[in-house]
């Protein structure tokens, strides 16, 4: 391949020293800001980037924050508390001061990207450190002593040289992955609209009848006791559902059968939550089991209902997203689900309609085709040259 005999050309003979990132980088303290205070000063439009612990971020104005707060220079923002993990940032910003940031300052040398595609593939490493307290987190001294890799220490121009090249390929990466992930998110809305819109019958138009007229209903049952690493079984919970399937606990015993063309729908789920009333088709017999909080549903007569135009038409229905009141976990009755009104077109009709929503669906939601798919192959390909790039060997180490 082109780019690994680049990669390898690259590379070839290069002397690395391992540095401790506190004497590569400048570390700097964040301002002093409650999390109140962000939601108090937040302005959607506003110029000044405020991170907070995981993904709680706020945008103020200059004049908000002291000026001896505000980093100007591209950094690495360490997030040290709860879900440790490095953030690029090369627009102006601050942080609570409970965390830090580096930034190389005047040091032409290094690329500050370079180091924090280094940091980023150990992440695992600083996650692992911080699990050994009660609050996981790290302190200023396990990232200031970490050792950094500097490939051609003796040449700075070509340790930039070396450096720039490596951010460039894992940047195109990044970039190409972001793309995707865009299109994937306006592919996803698209694909609402047109659900929504063959799914919206007009008074009159098609005969309604209630759930329970038409099919059977069971709740789950509880398997807590008997889910196991690898099992034959898996078992449908919440997050089976919520995750297209991509997560799963087993089970060696099926409590509670599930079968062909049943279509399960969560009946729990937190305040604003995105998982109630989401529904799962079952694709093959001997392979699933229901748990507790899940309902069960089989169609009484094909010929009147297919069973994945019920999927398509229930799955997040508004008729039981509305006992959602934002402030209580929501727990979904039997008698509200067997109470959904549903719509019996023609089953031409309903055939027409599952053809068109399956083809959307592949394209948004099937991890083995369409953007999905593609995101994945770049994901693992990014990865696979990370590794390659960043793998130096482990001579040269600083005292």
């Amino acid at each position: 391949m082109k780019n690994q005999n680049v990669m390898e050309k690259l590379l070839e003979g290069v002397a690395v020293e391992w540095k401790l990132l506190g004497k590569v980088l400048v570390r700097t303290k964040g301002t002093k800001i409650t999390a109140g205070e962000m939601k108090v000063l937040h302005k959607e439009n506003a110029p000044l980037k405020i991170f907070a612990g995981g993904k709680t971020i706020a945008f103020v104005d200059f004049e908000d924050i002291p000026e001896k707060d505000i980093n100007r220079e591209p950094s690495i923002i360490v997030k040290s508390r709860g879900f440790i993990e490095f953030d690029y940032y090369d627009k102006p910003f601050s942080h609570k001061n409970e965390m830090w940031s580096y930034h190389h300052s005047k040091n032409e040398s290094i690329n500050i990207k370079f180091i924090y595609y280094f940091l980023k593939i150990n992440e695992p490493y600083f996650q692992n450190l911080g699990s050994k307290m009660q609050m996981p987190q790290i302190a200023t001294p396990d990232t200031d002593k970490f050792l950094i890799p500097i490939p051609c220490p003796d040449n700075p121009e070509k340790s930039l040289e070396i450096q720039s090249e490596i951010v460039r390929i894992l940047d195109t990466f990044t970039e190409l992955t972001a793309e995707l992930t865009a299109e994937l998110t306006a592919r996803k809305k698209q694909y609402t609209y047109y659900r929504d819109q063959l799914l919206t019958f007009e008074e009159g138009q098609v005969e309604w009848k209630a759930l329970g007229e038409v099919c059977e209903f069971a709740n789950g049952k509880g398997h807590e006791k008997d889910i196991v690493e690898v099992g034959r079984y898996i078992v449908v919970n919440s997050k089976f559902v919520s995750t297209e399937g991509k997560v799963a606990k087993y089970s060696d015993k099926q409590i509670c059968p599930l079968f062909v063309d049943d279509v399960v729908i969560v009946m729990s789920d937190l305040p604003n939550g995105k998982a109630l009333a989401k529904t799962f088709i079952v694709d093959v017999d001997e392979r699933y089991t229901l748990n507790q909080r899940i309902g069960g549903i089989s169609v009484k007569n094909r010929m009147t209902l297919l069973p994945k135009f019920l999927n398509y038409f229930l799955n997040r229905t508004p008729q039981l997203t509305k006992f959602d009141n934002g402030a209580d976990q929501t727990n979904l009755r039997k008698d509200q689900i067997l109470a959904v009104q549903i719509p019996i077109p023609s089953l031409a009709e309903q055939s027409r309609i599952v053809a068109i929503l399956d083809k959307f669906d592949a394209l948004t939601n099937s991890i083995t085709e369409g953007l999905p798919r593609e995101i994945e192959l770049r994901k693992k390909q990014y990865e696979y040259y990370r590794e390659m790039l960043l793998s130096f060997p482990k001579s040269g180490v600083e005292a």
